[in-house]
């Protein structure tokens, strides 16, 4: 990929530039599915991780969980879930503006002082393509959203991920573009386009 590729990855809709990754472990929690998918979420979340570099744990000190994922029929079940408005800032409304817009994902997180992730909140409406879409795929692409934040429009035109014959994989240059992220000499959040040379430099 080329720095301006790369660039426009984490390039917001006002046109900055923000990539920040995780500065602690990662505690996943679940919530809307079986068993038998939540074991495919979270070996997802696993996977990508793994590929990162970064670290995973059984519990956050500050916030027991720190990743939650949620899978939901109609974005009018949120606000019914306990304390959840404790976590989303006025999600009533904001369930309201999801609702008109028909959209089928929101993704929020919370940083920790230096600006690098230390919460992050997923939430998936399953309904037309996406109830139709395999468990695998759909984990692994809500997991490789949730690694990094990305700019609103990084996967727009070209989703992250690809196929392989029967089998669907993570792109391998979006994958490229994941470690060198995380790569120690890389800084946890950059706001400067210059960041984006770097990362490719490291592809």
């Amino acid at each position: 990929m080329t720095p301006d590729q790369v660039q426009a990855l984490f390039t917001r809709k006002d046109g900055s530039y923000l990539c920040a990754r995780w500065g602690r472990p990662i505690v996943p929690v679940v919530f809307g599915v079986d068993d038998a998918t939540l074991a495919i979420v979270k070996g997802a979340i696993e996977a990508v991780v793994a590929l990162a570099g970064h670290k995973m744990a059984e519990t956050d000190p500050e916030l027991g969980a720190n990743l939650m994922v949620f899978f939901l029929r109609d974005w009018a079940e949120l606000p019914q879930v306990p304390n959840l408005d404790r976590l989303i800032p006025d999600l009533g409304p904001l369930c309201d503006r999801l609702a008109a817009a028909e959209a089928h994902h929101y993704r929020a997180f919370r940083f920790d002082a230096e600006g690098a992730i230390k919460a992050g909140f997923v939430f998936v409406r399953m309904e037309g393509m996406l109830a139709e879409m395999p468990a695998e795929t759909l984990a692994l692409n809500e997991a490789v959203q949730a690694i990094l934040v990305w700019g609103e429009a990084a996967f727009a035109e070209l989703s992250p991920l690809g196929r392989a014959g029967e089998r669907v994989i993570l792109r391998p240059e979006i994958g490229d573009v994941i470690r060198a992220a995380y790569a120690p000499v890389m800084p946890p959040v950059a706001r400067d386009g210059s960041h984006a040379y770097r990362l490719a430099a490291r592809l």
